[in-house]
C-alpha cells in the first residue's frame, strides 16, 4: 500500500517547523500530500529526495525536509512577499492543518484550492484560530480562499462541534506557537496522527481519553521517520477480497493505529476472515501485515462512534453491503456531506445507476443485502474514494462498467488500477 496521507501530512509540517533535517521514508505519493509539499515550499521550505537502503523493501525514497528551526517563522516565505497564493489543491488536510501553523506567522498569507476545495466549510478552523488571536477572512466567512493574519496566540480550551480530526489537528499545530497551554477536547475519539508526531517531534502533550493539551513555545526536533502503509487505501482491496468466496489477499505493512483499525473490527463483526500478522511499531505507529480471505458476511449497522471512525471507508463499506446477507444501515455520518462530494448523494446515486436498492437518510442511507450489480457510467465527481469504491463495485457486477473521472483516483492513489489489475486475477 502507498504511505498513509495522514501521517505524512503531518510529518511534513512538524519536520518544516523543527529544528535540523527531517527524513521521511514511504511519504504518500498522492497529489494530496503533494500539495502540502507545495505549500511548504511556496513558504520558503527546503524539501528535497533521496534514495536510501532498506532491510524490508530494498532501495526506498526519502522526502527531506529542512526544518527552519523556529515555530515562529517560515524563513525566506519563499515568493509570498509578492503576494502569491498558497494553492492546497483538492486536499482539505492541507488547507486547515496548514492554517494553524499560520496563523502564529508574523505574515499575512492567502491559501486557496481547486473548485471542490472552495466548496468545503472553514468555519470549523476559523472560530478557534480567532479565539487564539488570528485574524482571518474568507468567502461567505466560511469557505476558500482564504486571508490569515497571523498573530501572537495565546492558547485556549476548545471543545470540537464535530469530531474531525482535520480541525483537532488545526488548533493543536497553533498551539505550539501559543503562549500558555491548548486543549483540544472532542466528542468522539478521532484518528490520533497528531498526538503521535508531536511527541516524536518532541512537543510537550499530555493526553487525556478524548482531550490533547499542548504546551506552546517548546522547540521541536527533526526526525528520521518512516511512514506506514494506508490502512484507507487498503480498505479497496479488503472489500474487494471479501466479495469472491474464493479470495486470499496479503497485504505488508500497513499502518495498525487503534485509532483507524476500526475497518477491521466491523468487518470481523460482519464474519470476515482477517488476520493480523507481524506486528511491530514504526515512528510510534503501530504497524504489520493483513491476511484476509473471501466467505460469507452478513451485515452490519454504522452509527454514532463507529461512523466518526469509519468516515473514508463508507463509500466502500456501501458497496460491500449490496453483498452481504443483510445489508448495511449507516446513520450518524452528515459528515460525508461535505468532503471532496456529497458522498451519500454520490455513493446512492451510483449503486442505483447500477440496478441496487438504496434508501437516503440526510446523515447516512440503507442498503439491502444480496442484491445484483450491473455495470453501468459511474458519475465519479472527481471525488477519489468514489472512484476506487465503484471500481470496486465493477469487479463484481455484470457487464462493463466505465467511471468518469477516474484520474481523481491519484489524489490518495496513484497505482490504484495497476495495483487492482494485478491482484483481481478471476
Amino acid at each position: 500500500m502507498p504511505g498513509d496521507k495522514s501521517i505524512s501530512h503531518r510529518y511534513a509540517l512538524l519536520g518544516a517547523v523543527a529544528t535540523g533535517e527531517t527524513a521521511i521514508c514511504n511519504y504518500a505519493p498522492g497529489a494530496d500530500c503533494s500539495s502540502t509539499l507545495r505549500c511548504l515550499g511556496q513558504l520558503g521550505t527546503k524539501i528535497s529526495r533521496r534514495k536510501v537502503e532498506s532491510e524490508t523493501a530494498g532501495t526506498a525514497e526519502e522526502v527531506v525536509i529542512g526544518g527552519f528551526g523556529s515555530l515562529g517563522s517560515f524563513g525566506s516565505l519563499g515568493s509570498l512577499g509578492s503576494g502569491e497564493t498558497l494553492d492546497a489543491g483538492n486536499s482539505g488536510s492541507t488547507i486547515r492543518m496548514l492554517s494553524g501553523l499560520l496563523a502564529g506567522q508574523t505574515f499575512r498569507s492567502m491559501i486557496t484550492g481547486d473548485e471542490s476545495l472552495q466548496r468545503r466549510p472553514m468555519k470549523r478552523i476559523i472560530d478557534p484560530l480567532t479565539r487564539m488571536g488570528a485574524t482571518i477572512r474568507a468567502r461567505d466567512g466560511n469557505f476558500p480562499p482564504l486571508e490569515i493574519d497571523g498573530a501572537k496566540l495565546h492558547g485556549i480550551e476548545y471543545s470540537l462541534p464535530v469530531a474531525s480530526a482535520q480541525v483537532k489537528s488545526c488548533v493543536l499545530l497553533a498551539g505550539l506557537l501559543a503562549e500558555g497551554k491548548t486543549t483540544v477536547s472532542e466528542p468522539v475519539q478521532t484518528r490520533d496522527h497528531t498526538e503521535i508526531a508531536l511527541a516524536q517531534f518532541g512537543a510537550e502533550i499530555e493526553r487525556g481519553r478524548r482531550t490533547t493539551t499542548v504546551s506552546g513555545g517548546k522547540s521541536l526536533q527533526g526526525q528520521k521517520l518512516v511512514v506506514p502503509g494506508d490502512l484507507s487505501s487498503a480498505a479497496f482491496f479488503l472489500c474487494a477480497a471479501l466479495m469472491f468466496p474464493d479470495s486470499d489477499l496479503y497485504l505488508q505493512d500497513v499502518g495498525l493505529n487503534p485509532t483507524r483499525t476500526a475497518l477491521l473490527d466491523f468487518l470481523t463483526g460482519m464474519g470476515a476472515r482477517i488476520k493480523l500478522l507481524n506486528l511491530g511499531e514504526a515512528s510510534g505507529e503501530l504497524v504489520g501485515d493483513i491476511h484476509v480471505t473471501g466467505g460469507r458476511l452478513l451485515g452490519g449497522d454504522i452509527d454514532g462512534e463507529m461512523a466518526a471512525a469509519l468516515i473514508d471507508e463508507i463509500p466502500v463499506l456501501a458497496v460491500l453491503g449490496t453483498q452481504t446477507q443483510d445489508g448495511l444501515v449507516v446513520r450518524g455520518a452528515e459528515e460525508l456531506r461535505v468532503k471532496e462530494s456529497d458522498r451519500i448523494a454520490t455513493v446512492a446515486e451510483n449503486l442505483e445507476r447500477m440496478g441496487a436498492k438504496v434508501e437516503v437518510f440526510p446523515d447516512g442511507f440503507a442498503i439491502p443485502g444480496g442484491q445484483m450489480l450491473t455495470g453501468a457510467e459511474i458519475e465519479s465527481y472527481g471525488d477519489h474514494r468514489i472512484v476506487m469504491a465503484f471500481a470496486v463495485a465493477a469487479l463484481v457486477a455484470k457487464g462493463e462498467t466505465r467511471i468518469k473521472n477516474s484520474d481523481a483516483a491519484t489524489v490518495s492513489f496513484p497505482s490504484f488500477f495497476e495495483q487492482l489489475e494485478r491482484v483481481a486475477e478471476r
